[in-house]
């Protein structure tokens, strides 16, 4: 088992927490799991994406230079990246802020209104985790097990307000069946 996932949107948006949120989720499967942060030169507003794997065998590079999973949460992200994606792929998109289409025929394109979602729920900032709850209910890189045990481990002290919050985002994208 070898799932390449980038996670790509601006700033802000929660790229980086999501990243983290799927390689702890993997630590605890026993997977062996790499987690790659990158963002531009401002974090918010800037590019930011996150490179995760997750293997049964030792990752040799951290790099996911095409990904088997590609979550995209604007539209230069989805522009950049799409062309990267393997054959199969399969393509989370946050049709709030991206009104394209995937142009490939070769993927599987998934649309979720991740951002209208999460302002709806009244959780306007976890967008990010309504992806990753759509991404687990498409692919099979993670299960959506013991969901609350892994939030604990990185949602911070400081936030533990934010620990049903983002339970909930995870159910609400995992149970959108658009």
């Amino acid at each position: 088992m070898l799932s390449q996932i980038l996670i790509a949107g601006f700033g802000g948006q929660g790229v980086l927490f999501a990243g983290k949120f799927i390689a702890y989720k993997g630590l605890y499967e026993n997977k062996e799991v790499s987690w790659l942060p990158s963002y531009g030169p401002e974090m918010r507003g800037g590019t930011a994406n996150c490179s995760v794997i997750l293997s049964d065998a030792p990752v040799g590079s951290p790099i996911v230079s095409n990904p088997d999973i590609l979550l995209v949460m604007n539209l230069p992200s989805l522009d950049k990246y799409e062309n990267a994606t393997v054959k199969g792929a399969k393509i989370i998109v946050d049709s709030t802020l991206i009104e394209r289409k995937v142009v490939r025929d070769d993927v599987d394109a998934f649309y979720i209104p991740a951002t209208r979602m999460a302002n709806d729920a009244g959780i306007p900032t976890l967008a990010n985790m309504i992806m990753v709850g759509k991404m687990i209910r498409e692919t099979n890189a993670i299960s959506f097990d013991d969901m609350e045990n892994v939030l604990k481990k990185v949602v911070s002290a400081k936030h533990a307000d934010l620990l049903e919050a983002n339970l909930k985002a995870l159910q609400t994208g995992y149970q959108y069946e658009g």
